[in-house]
Formats: structure tokens, sequence, C-alpha cells
């Protein structure tokens, strides 16, 4: 779950870098331009993801102690994904 939604952030901001890149010419301004305008819908795709796992990341309930790591794992997959996709994916347009 956490490499999908990873993935599909990643690529959605470098399809519009790409798209940009070819309007402006410029990658630095495509990079800012992709940065800017795609950050909400990327931040929107992982906090919904995140605020879905809290409960399962709790553990309550009976067994819920069990799929608790799983659902920490994946918040913090996420998190670190995001931060990857709206950072790291700049110099590489």
């Amino acid at each position: 779950m956490c490499m999908g939604v990873a993935t599909s952030n990643s690529v959605l901001v470098i399809t519009f870098a790409n798209e940009k890149l070819h309007e402006f010419g410029d990658s630095y301004r495509a990079a800012l331009q992709a940065g800017y305008i795609r950050v909400r819908p990327v931040l929107m795709t992982a906090l919904a993801m995140i605020i879905g796992m809290i409960p399962m990341a709790l553990g309550l309930g009976e067994g819920g102690e069990q799929n608790a790591p799983l659902g920490r794992a994946i918040i913090g997959g996420l998190i670190l994904a995001t931060v990857g996709t709206l950072f790291l994916s700049r110099p590489y347009l």
C-alpha cells in the first residue's frame, strides 16, 4: 500500500513537471512550479491514507495488537515517502 501511494504521488509530480518543462524550457522553474502546484494533492492523498491507518496502528480491540506494527510501518513509510516525493524528486527533473 505504501509503495503504491508513494509511486502514484511521484508520478503525479514528475508528469506535471515534464509538462511544465515543455512549456517553460527551464527545468528548475518547471520543478518549482510542479512542487508548488502539486503539493496539495500529494499531501491530501498521503494524509487520507495516514488517517485511515491510525485505528489499525493503535491496535484497539480484540486481536488488534497483531496488526498494530503493520499500521505503524505504513504510517512511517507514507510520511517518509511523501517527504521524499516533495523534496527529493526535484533535483532529478
